[in-house]
């Protein structure tokens, strides 16, 4: 793997591990990634990295069903439910195929260089 796209996967990891949108999981695997590069273990944190953000990135129709849902409402609130269902329909008509929160930025960023990620 290329020493750039190394140091470009870093930087959107650190933002991963401290957006405030992340789950514990990709934390994990974005330490892990971050501990394993230039070690043996490398090649299968990198896969592992990869599965793990492709899983927990949100497409933007999920979103938007899940904030204009009952249990969306339950986990932001009605009132924030409905400005996260606004954001996501706007963006989506302007393009965006997922969440722009700052962990969802991050792995879509990262995801967007998985084959960089996974030449050898």
């Amino acid at each position: 793997m290329d020493q750039n796209v190394k140091e470009f996967v870093s930087r959107q990891l650190e933002n991963l591990i401290n957006a405030f949108s992340c789950c514990a999981e990709a934390k994990a695997a974005a330490q892990n990634w971050l501990d394993a590069v230039g070690t043996e273990r490398e090649a299968a944190a990198t896969r592992d990295l990869i599965a793990e953000l492709t899983e927990d990135i949100m497409p933007i129709d999920q979103l938007i069903a899940f904030a204009g849902s009952e249990a969306g409402a339950q986990v932001f609130g009605a009132e924030k439910a409905d400005q996260v269902e606004a954001h996501a329909r706007e963006i989506k008509a302007a393009g965006a195929v997922y969440c722009d929160c700052p962990a969802c930025a991050a792995c879509e960023a990262i995801l967007a260089r998985k084959d960089e990620l996974l030449a050898e």
